[in-house]
């Protein structure tokens, strides 16, 4: 057999560091810009490195090169190593910063709380906290979506995560949250998050002096929340926490209280920014194009009313619609990064230890052999055909896809289908909304806002020809 000389990557060829460093803030202030300008330039898998740059920096979106990242073996590629500028955020104990058998046991613990025979637990508290949302407007009303969705994604949070339902120590750490939170979401606090040499303590008055005691006020209140729960046990909980801390590892070990603390902190930020901004979005597309939002009307009337959760999360119209919003603009621009810890060869590109592999979902999402015009909204797509996990990846994959997928795809379908079935709707700002960075996610801009014309009545049905009149096309 005659053996194949692996391919050579292609990049930016050697620039000043002046010219890297405006890439880089292009990225952060452009990022969907900056990668698909780089990918219709050097190809599906290309370096941003320098040729000679050590380590060599490799983004991956072709089918086959993503199978074979997620397909590896844990002596093949390190996940944990790569997620260390996160440690500030979540802390030396979640569960995207570990390797090896820490990582496995971690995983195991948190697993059994998101499985789908727990969802319906959770329902009433997704269901209940939007009904409260949307009872606020009356007909008239203009509404920001970004915000009444952080509240909502929040919300979720404390009660379905923490288990928190009210009270002073809700209340604390609602408002606290959403400081810290806050601090991130635009692309100047990004830069906090991509350059650790920003991290320094100069005050109360500094921006990352401000997250520090914002984190340790989060932390004095979760600590104390996890002493209390450990003094009362109650074993009729149902929340996440109580879960958590019921959980016993392969030796009978439960997690400490450093390992609860940072596992929380881990679900609020993969949570709750991200589910946000994918139901913003979502409600975006259903209420400026008609045709879906009257497939999604029709699909709901045909449901009835007072419909079973379960019942709702397999409406596969609305499934395909939270799938294609997840398609358009993804909840992580990219899956965690992989540090290649022995030679090896990826989609037919020969790699040294110490590539840095990031595996882009977005760009993996507009591949136009794979969906044809990827920038249109189209959630027949999902109805028309089965993608693979290497061509669809909306939570990442192989042993670091995201544990919360499930309850995330339930909180989105849940909220949706309790804003479409209560309200009518307009875009308040007929202009184009543009994506615009905040922290990993990409979200609406602010200017989204949107305008209630019209309340549904709890049970009401309303007149639109049933969805098989709509032929998919």
């Amino acid at each position: 057999m005659t053996n194949i000389a692996p391919r050579s990557l292609n990049g930016p060829p050697k620039s000043s560091i002046w010219e890297r460093r405006l890439w880089g803030l292009r990225f952060l202030f452009q990022p969907l810009e900056t990668i698909e300008a780089r990918s219709q330039a050097y190809g599906d898998d290309y370096r941003v490195s320098q040729p000679d740059a050590t380590p060599a920096l490799v983004y991956c979106s072709s089918p086959e090169a993503l199978e074979a990242i997620f397909t590896a073996k844990p002596e093949q590629l390190s996940a944990g190593r790569g997620n260390q500028i996160l440690k500030e955020l979540l802390g030396e104990h979640g569960i995207v910063l570990l390797e090896g058998a820490v990582h496995q046991r971690q995983r195991q613990l948190l697993m059994p709380p998101f499985h789908g025979d727990r969802m319906r637990s959770y329902a009433q508290v997704i269901q209940s906290i939007t009904a409260e949302v949307i009872s606020a407007w009356k007909v008239g009303a203009t509404f920001a979506v970004r915000p009444a969705m952080q509240s909502i994604s929040l919300q979720v949070i404390l009660q379905a995560v923490f288990g928190l339902e009210g009270g002073q120590r809700y209340e604390q750490l609602r408002q606290t949250l959403s400081q810290m939170l806050d601090g991130f979401g635009s692309p100047l606090g990004a830069m906090f998050l991509f350059y650790p040499f920003l991290q320094k303590d100069w005050g109360a008055w500094s921006p990352w002096g401000r997250f520090l005691r914002l984190r340790q006020q989060v932390d004095d209140l979760l600590y104390a929340e996890i002493a209390d729960r450990r003094n009362q046990s109650d074993t009729g909980r149902t929340d996440i926490l109580a879960l958590l801390m019921a959980a016993r590892d392969a030796k009978g070990q439960p997690m400490s209280d450093g390992e609860l603390r940072d596992e929380l902190v881990t679900l609020l930020f993969a949570g709750h920014e991200t589910t946000a901004s994918a139901l913003a979005w979502a409600l975006y597309w259903i209420v400026s194009l008609p045709h879906v939002q009257t497939k999604l009307l029709a699909e709901i009337n045909a449901l009835g009313s007072d419909a079973d959760p379960i019942a709702i999360a397999r409406l596969p119209y609305l499934q395909a619609v939270c799938q294609e919003t997840l398609r358009l603009y993804p909840i992580a621009l990219s899956a965690f990064p992989r540090i290649v810890k022995q030679p090896m060869n990826v989609a037919g590109y020969g790699l040294e230890p110490g590539t840095v592999l990031m595996p882009s979902i977005y760009l993996a999402h507009h591949r136009e052999s794979v969906y044809p015009e990827p920038k249109q909204f189209r959630p027949e797509r999902f109805l028309e055909r089965q993608y693979s996990p290497y061509e669809y990846l909306p939570f990442g994959g192989g042993d670091r896809r995201c544990i919360g997928a499930a309850f995330a795809l339930f909180e989105m379908k849940l909220v949706l289908y309790g804003f479409i079935s209560s309200l009518e709707m307009t875009l308040a700002d007929s202009r184009p909304i543009r994506p615009t960075r905040r922290g990993i996610t990409v979200a609406p801009s602010d200017r989204l806002r949107i305008r209630v014309t019209g309340l549904r009545p709890a049970g009401s049905k309303s007149v639109i020809p049933a969805l098989s009149a709509y032929p998919i096309n």
